[in-house]
């Protein structure tokens, strides 16, 4: 009997830990720190709006390199789709943003209860959110990206790709920008060189590529 008790309890902390990690919460202090930032400094008016995982936080010189088009980010690493979700109402909506990118989906792979059919219904409901209060202005979505430390999960990001490509071709107002490809060397495999030591996080050249696919699409004011 205290064999099974233990055991029962040894699963619900285990679950229950579990069940925070995944918790929006986690991201709480992050969150006020973007308040606090937006407190001392003043965002800009209708930015376009960066928001999603460590490849947008991570993106050091976004704003700069993009600076003639008034952009802001506001990217949260390590979240997933669902995060950036929750959180839509503290990152997306108090800046009315004219124009919106977004990456999300890559932190989901790794998630072995998560396949590409429930990254599209997470998609749906981040997507369907904003449009809740956004109705009608342009959402850019940058396809998920082979980092060679994630390489396990290649075929359900490619999957992932697709599903949200097809999605967003019957919404207007969207743009899907696939920098999959062009990111691989000629024998289809991640090329390194554009990665941090980790393989999972960009370095100059990889935003490098990002920056180029994405610019022609960018509203200015």
């Amino acid at each position: 009997m205290k064999k099974s008790l233990f055991l029962l309890c040894f699963v619900l902390l285990n679950a229950t830990g579990y069940l925070l990690a995944q918790s929006p919460q986690r991201f709480e202090s992050d969150i006020h720190t973007i308040k606090d930032f937006d407190r001392m400094y003043a965002p800009p008016t209708h930015p376009i709006l960066f928001v999603g995982s460590s490849s947008i936080r991570k993106w050091d010189d976004l704003e700069r390199n993009f600076s003639s088009y008034v952009v802001l980010n506001r990217g949260v690493g390590g979240a997933v789709t669902n995060d950036v979700t929750y959180f839509a109402k503290d990152i997306i909506f108090p800046y009315a943003p004219r124009q919106i990118v977004i990456y999300v989906g890559e932190n989901d792979l790794p998630n072995e209860a998560v396949n590409a059919d429930t990254l599209l219904q997470r998609f749906d409901v981040l997507y369907t959110t904003i449009r809740s209060k956004l109705p009608e202005i342009p959402i850019l979505y940058i396809s998920i990206k082979p980092s060679p430390s994630r390489a396990a999960f290649f075929e359900k990001g490619k999957q992932t790709n697709a599903l949200i490509k097809d999605y967003l071709a019957n919404k207007e107002n969207t743009t899907y920008v696939d920098i999959y490809p062009l990111m691989l060397d000629a024998n289809g495999n991640p090329r390194k060189e554009l990665f941090l030591s980790d393989m999972l996080h960009m370095n100059k050249d990889g935003y490098a590529i990002w920056e180029k696919a994405i610019q022609p699409y960018l509203l200015r004011r």
